[in-house]
């Protein structure tokens, strides 16, 4: 989803971020834009920087390197907490507080405070209000949390990884009010998430990490239509071969064979000769290749490509500016 007529700020700009821990480097080197009012999936392996970018968009966390913006301003200033919610894994909320005291805290504490949307995603769980969070199932406390973030209605709303805990049917329902709430306030979400199949059915943007590192970066169909995912068949190892070496003018992905069947996903530098079948990708068949193919190298659209860094043809940045 796409809204039209925003601020051409973009929510977040990223120019060479990292963060460096004692065991090494969590996020190095990371450049993109997130244009304001997309949907962005966020996906990767454990470990990838996935929660690490988004605190420190929060201003939970200083880079090592680099600089970050959220709509255009740094994420410590006063503007841009106001403009920002971040909805954390451990979903921080305080167990002794009843459920109607969070939701006043949440209203007290932010100037654009809808305490209606906040009490209608409570209601619609049949969460009483008068009850302590710590007494609230995992799932219930989700809901709140939901509740918070949705109370401030913030222009950017980040959630990590924020519907693990929620069964198939609690989960659509709050996607649902994720996307009519997006819709209709223009708010810009990133969302980290492992349900692949989830966020095709959400998402107009992407991001993807792996150990720390930018893999693709971009408008969702400009990154499957960069791809094809090709099918053949082969009678023997030679004729498997020479498969293969068909795709050497292309960036190839990922190569796999299964009986008789060759399968590879190539980002094509050209017409793609062969006989082979070829289809563009789903966005669960290109995250899972990429996460397979740690090695492939990255390609960020013009959408998510900083102003005053270079990048080569395939979106890969080359050289820092």
């Amino acid at each position: 989803m796409h809204i039209e007529g925003l601020a051409q700020e973009p929510a977040i700009e990223a120019h060479g971020v990292g963060r460096k821990y004692r065991r090494g480097w969590a996020l190095r080197d990371c450049s993109f834009r997130l244009p304001a009012g997309r949907i962005c999936g966020l996906v990767g392996p454990n470990g990838a920087g996935k929660t690490t970018l988004m605190a420190i968009a929060a201003n939970l966390l200083q880079p090592t390197d680099g600089t970050l913006k959220v709509f255009g301003a740094p994420p410590g200033s006063v503007k841009t907490r106001r403009r920002t919610a971040f909805l954390a894994q451990e979903k921080p909320l305080f167990r002794r507080f009843t459920v109607a005291e969070t939701l006043r805290m949440g209203r007290e504490l932010n100037p654009g405070w809808d305490q209606r949307a906040a009490e209608n995603i409570v209601h619609a769980g049949n969460v009483p209000l008068d009850a302590k969070i710590g007494t609230l199932s995992g799932g219930q406390r989700t809901r709140v949390a939901f509740a918070v973030a949705f109370g401030k209605r913030p222009d950017l709303l980040m959630l990590d990884e924020p519907m693990s805990d929620l069964d198939p049917l609690v989960r659509h329902e709050l996607m649902t009010t994720l996307m009519a709430e997006a819709a209709q306030h223009g708010t810009t979400v990133l969302m980290s998430s492992h349900m692949l199949s989830e966020l095709e059915n959400v998402c107009d943007f992407l991001l993807v990490m792996s150990t720390g590192g930018l893999r693709l970066a971009g408008d969702v169909d400009e990154l499957r239509s960069a791809h094809l995912l090709l099918h053949g068949s082969r009678s023997d190892e030679a004729n498997a071969e020479s498969l293969a070496a068909e795709l050497t003018t292309h960036t190839l992905v990922e190569h796999r064979t299964s009986g008789r069947q060759v399968t590879a996903l190539v980002r094509p530098n050209g017409p793609v000769a062969g006989q082979w079948q070829a289809e563009i990708p789903n966005l669960e068949e290109l995250l899972l290749s990429y996460l397979r193919c740690p090695d492939v190298p990255p390609l960020v659209t013009s959408q998510a490509q900083v102003p005053g860094q270079t990048y080569g043809s395939n979106g890969a940045r080359t050289v820092a500016a």
